[in-house]
């Protein structure tokens, strides 16, 4: 089985070694994805839209794969204060409610203090006839 490759253009995925995701048949495998906005290296203040921003940067890693948001069948939350996770499930239920995916959320903290949330997925790709 083939493996491919995807990258953001993200800076860190160059510096870290990693891949946005992993194609290996119908399966997709989604890095640890924040919120940063890739084309300008830039990261908003604000949780909801760091959140917005990281589901963003999930989608078009999918998109590039093949597979859209609701092909996830898994998503892991990180976020280093776990108190505010609460505040992220109106922008979570939005794009993954009908989904809904299985989930856990971890309180860790993340490679930049900037970081509020980052979120990693995988998906299967579902055939669309």
């Amino acid at each position: 089985m083939t493996k491919h490759l995807i990258s953001s253009g993200s800076t860190f995925e160059q510096e870290m070694g990693y891949s946005r995701a992993v194609v290996v048949g119908d399966w997709v495998f989604v890095s640890g994805t924040t919120g940063f906005d890739y084309s300008k290296m830039s990261i908003a203040e604000g949780l909801l839209e760091q959140t917005e921003q990281c589901l963003k940067n999930i989608a078009s890693a999918l998109q590039e794969a093949g597979a859209c948001l609701a092909d996830v069948v898994r998503v892991t939350y990180v976020l280093p204060n776990g108190a505010e996770f609460p505040e992220c499930w109106p922008v979570l239920r939005k794009h993954f409610g009908e989904i809904r995916p299985a989930a856990m959320m971890i309180s860790a903290g993340l490679a930049d203090p900037r970081m509020r949330i980052e979120i990693e997925v995988t998906a299967v790709k579902q055939s669309r006839a």
